[in-house]
């Protein structure tokens, strides 16, 4: 599962440079519709060939949830927020995201606050905080930030929803509906993925990639993981992903890291690690039961 997961945070961080390399070329709405349909058609043809189980009952109600708010709704205010700040900064408000989903699965969904795992996000958080005061660039743009806070509010939510959805329903079935209902729900954007041939090249081809890769390879991926992970932990991984989006920013983009940027990223990757660490207490207290199961 750690090379699924790493897979994930790599294609994931990319999108903030993908969105951000061609928001003054695409509209927010059409990128956010056009990376959705590329990723559903990539999703259903798996499907196809998988034929995985088809959401029921609550469980399809609750992938329409998730569709709805990560699909549709983080995709769209995403791609709004880096029109108004640059991908680390956006990256590092967006992984606020995480430390609300450890919070409401210790509490919801009874996954409880493992010693590592908050430990582990205490240590990536302060690393968020050093690349957030200095780590890319200047921008504070308050409309930017709320839409960046907002947007860190819909992953959250998303991924909570999914955690539970996964209970009942397939990994694949659960990602190929959500992302199917996200893209129908952005349909009104559709005029303006009409105009798409104007952009660049490189702008239409940016918007296959993150349909394909950070939406459809990623998202089974991550699906994966989350249905075998608890959520507050699988969630955490995803502190690493500011890291990632200031080395790309660096390389890619030509926003160059600070000194505060680069220790930060360095701690976000360190507390990352130290939250997937086994917690020996839990361990000591199920050890009993899988004495029992054997023995049985």
């Amino acid at each position: 599962m750690a090379t699924a997961m790493g897979i994930v945070l790599v294609l994931w961080a990319s999108a903030f440079i993908a969105i951000r390399a061609i928001g003054d070329d695409i509209t927010p709405g059409a990128l956010a519709l056009g990376r959705q349909l590329v990723g559903a058609v990539v999703l259903v043809a798996i499907a196809a060939w998988r034929r995985p189980p088809l959401p029921r009952g609550r469980g399809l109600a609750l992938v329409a949830l998730y569709g709805l708010l990560w699909f549709a709704g983080y995709t769209l205010v995403l791609n709004l927020a880096e029109r108004h700040l640059d991908a680390g900064t956006t990256a590092m408000l967006v992984n606020i995201a995480p430390l609300l989903v450890a919070l409401v699965a210790g509490v919801v969904l009874r996954e409880g606050f493992p010693k590592p795992l908050m430990i582990g996000i205490g240590v990536a958080f302060a690393g968020v905080v050093l690349i957030a005061s200095g780590g890319v660039g200047p921008h504070s743009d308050p409309l930017g930030i709320a839409l960046g806070l907002l947007a860190a509010v819909l992953y959250a939510s998303g991924v909570l929803v999914q955690k539970v959805a996964l209970r009942t329903t397939d990994a694949l079935g659960a990602t190929w509906v959500g992302c199917v209902v996200g893209a129908i729900a952005l349909l009104p954007f559709l005029p303006e993925l009409m105009q798409i041939g104007e952009a660049p090249p490189s702008a239409i081809l940016a918007t296959a990639y993150l349909g394909v890769f950070p939406t459809a390879i990623a998202f089974i991926l991550w699906a994966y993981v989350l249905q075998r992970s608890p959520a507050g932990t699988t969630a955490a991984a995803t502190l690493a992903v500011p890291a990632i989006v200031v080395l790309f920013s660096w390389l890619l983009l030509g926003e160059l890291p600070t000194l505060l940027g680069l220790i930060g990223g360095v701690l976000c990757l360190a507390g990352v690690a130290w939250s997937r660490r086994p917690d020996p207490r839990r361990a000591a207290r199920q050890e009993p039961a899988r004495q029992r199961a054997a023995g049985e």
